[in-house]
């Protein structure tokens, strides 16, 4: 078979991008398995594995992805691993060829012609996804930032505080600003989240389009779908995607944040959400003067707090099905290299 066509959902999570991936894998041409978040994860721990060019090397970087995907808290089904059959279709030994031919054996495994990575943060290694020749299909879904931070306050992962939420979703929606102005319009496609809830139908036919691919009414029914049920039940922060479309999902932000904490969003992304389309509450709250070293400190202190607070209240079933992750990546940063792993030639 040839290899299947890559496509990267790219933005800030909690916009929406679980509905979506599922929602595309209800089509026959397209796989899109919940992310075990490859490169986010392999990226920084490159520098254990030594000169990946030496075959010792390169197959403990091959197993160990297998492992971490192996041990997703949503299972791949259909597929298993044969890590030198993975080293034999790898182009070159690099961390990107292994990311490929794990999603093409997947989309093998299911007779697919195209594969999506959910994991959005990739868009920090697009240079390298560009670089690699993948000639991947780029979906940017992008939410109302400030309804993103709701989301975000109320889930075991991420920031907590509006300030350092805000923060990083202005610097992903900047970075998918920027790759869109370099490559071809052709494999780059802007998705309102909030036109996937209230023109579904319209939105799911410009993405079809865009993929060369006929929408079918299956899509709709994303919800009674294994893959759904199994993204559900691992989380309490994926609950939702057992349920169909939340066409009310949208401007939670007026009733859930303060006044206050809607003006620190604004000031720190401000001008990313109108950039997007988005209207700025204009509360006057907050004048143009940076905030102070002692503010951004009480900033910390209380996200560091909100953050203590939500690992104690965490979903102890969804805890335990990532806890095998955590531990083998855990596992990898304490190995002692020179016993492990060949050093640098």
């Amino acid at each position: 078979m040839q290899t299947a066509q890559a496509i990267q959902i790219i933005g800030t999570q909690r916009s929406g991008s679980n509905m979506l991936r599922l929602m595309l894998n209800q089509l026959d041409e397209i796989t899109a398995p919940h992310p075990p978040h490859i490169l986010q994860r392999f990226f920084p721990l490159l520098h254990i594995y030594g000169n990946l060019e030496i075959s010792d090397n390169f197959f403990a970087l091959v197993d160990d992805v297998c492992k971490l995907v192996e041990c997703n808290p949503v299972p791949w089904t259909c597929v298993t691993f044969n890590r030198n059959e993975i080293i034999n279709r790898c182009k070159n030994n690099s961390l990107i060829e292994v990311f490929r031919v794990v999603y093409d054996l997947k989309a093998e495994s299911e007779n697919a012609d195209y594969w999506i990575c959910k994991s959005m943060i990739n868009v920090k290694y697009a240079a390298e996804l560009e670089e690699s020749g993948l000639q991947m299909r780029y979906i940017f879904l992008f939410r109302d930032g400030r309804d993103v931070a709701c989301s975000f306050k109320k889930a075991i992962v991420g920031e907590k505080h509006v300030y350092h939420i805000a923060n990083q979703w202005a610097s992903n929606q900047k970075a998918c600003i920027e790759l869109e102005k370099n490559i071809e319009e052709s494999r780059f496609l802007k998705v309102s989240y909030e036109n996937l809830l209230h023109h579904p139908k319209k939105e799911l036919k410009r993405i079809c389009s865009f993929l060369n691919i006929e929408l079918k009414n299956e899509v709709f029914d994303f919800y009674h779908s294994e893959e759904s049920r199994n993204t559900a039940v691992a989380g309490k922060m994926w609950e939702n995607v057992a349920r169909p479309i939340l066409k009310n999902n949208s401007n939670k932000f007026k009733t859930e944040l303060t006044p206050m904490e809607i003006a620190i969003f604004e000031k720190q992304a401000g001008g990313v959400l109108q950039q997007l389309g988005y209207t700025l509450e204009n509360s006057g709250i907050l004048n143009g003067t940076p905030f102070t070293e002692n503010e951004v400190k009480e900033f910390n202190n209380e996200n560091y707090r909100l953050k203590e607070i939500a690992n104690l209240s965490a979903d102890p079933d969804g805890m335990k099905l990532r806890e095998k992750q955590d531990l083998l990546l855990k596992e990898i940063q304490k190995r002692n290299t020179k016993k492990t792993v060949v050093s640098f030639g």
